[in-house]
This record gives structure tokens, C-alpha cells and sequence, in this order.
């Protein structure tokens, strides 16, 4: 089994060269962009998420963020996905508030 060190040192390398296509899509001749565009906003985001929430509060987290994040962008576009991570984060902490209220 990996220890927790272990997954998230490979968690935290997986994010950061995630990141790295992100970058070339931000300083990529205006020409290029369109080229970019649906890998950066379809595959790289969503795998920087997942490991991002997997390092921050678990896999099932992570999952569910993603599946937000997709749906809320492909429906509504970027303001959308944008709130339906805040409105996540803030029924995370609901959540963990009335369990360890009920735990007591």
C-alpha cells in the first residue's frame, strides 16, 4: 500500500505537470489559441482539478467536482463552473459541520 507521503508526492507532481500545457495555452501566439482551446478547457482542467480536490479532501470529492465543473461549463460556460466550485466547497463544509456536530 502507498503511504499518504507517497500519494501525495505523486498526487502534487501530476498536478504541476498538468499545469504546464495551461501555460503555453496563456502565452501562445492569438493565432494558436483556437488549436488549444478544447484540449486545455476538456482534458488538462479537469485532470488539474481531480488532483488538485483529491490532494485538498479525497477521491469521492475530486469526482463529484469535476462532474460540477463539466457539466456546469458545458451548460452555462466559465461563470457557472466557477460558482458550481463554490457552491461545492461550501456544501463540503456544511456537511463536515453537521457531522462533527452530530459526532459530539
Amino acid at each position: 500500500m502507498i503511504s499518504g507521503a507517497t500519494k501525495r508526492s505523486i498526487l502534487r507532481s501530476f498536478h504541476l505537470i498538468l499545469s504546464i500545457p495551461i501555460l503555453g495555452y496563456i502565452y501562445s501566439p492569438f493565432e494558436e489559441i483556437p488549436n488549444y482551446a478544447p484540449l486545455v478547457r476538456f482534458v488538462f482542467v479537469p485532470l488539474i482539478i481531480v488532483s488538485g480536490f483529491w490532494m485538498y479532501s479525497g477521491v469521492i470529492f475530486a469526482i463529484i467536482g469535476v462532474a460540477l465543473w463539466l457539466g456546469a461549463y458545458y451548460l452555462a460556460g466559465i461563470g457557472a463552473a466557477l460558482l458550481s466550485q463554490v457552491a461545492l466547497f461550501i456544501a463540503r463544509k456544511t456537511w463536515l459541520v453537521i457531522r462533527a456536530r452530530r459526532s459530539k
